[in-house]
């Protein structure tokens, strides 16, 4: 497997909205971070779906290193 791009070592906090589907760029190559816009294709990483449950702010990871994907775990704090 492909190792994604640092898009960022910080997350991207977005206010996401009750039962609407988000797709979180795994790859790091997206230009609409930390969304999906295709970017991934040639590589075998893929997009994580993520539906929200409720209206608020979530910080989604931008090293894209988390171990809870696709929400931040600290994870760019080791990053070098």
């Amino acid at each position: 497997m492909s190792k994604p791009h640092v898009a960022q070592k910080a997350p991207y906090p977005v206010t996401v909205e009750a039962d609407k589907k988000y797709f979180w760029c795994a790859c790091g190559k997206s230009a609409k971070q930390p969304f999906c816009d295709g970017s991934h294709e040639g590589t075998d990483i893929l997009p994580l779906s993520y539906k929200a449950q409720e209206n608020k702010t979530l910080y989604f990871c931008g090293c894209k290193h988390t171990a809870n994907a696709p929400l931040c775990d600290g994870a760019h704090n080791a990053l070098g």
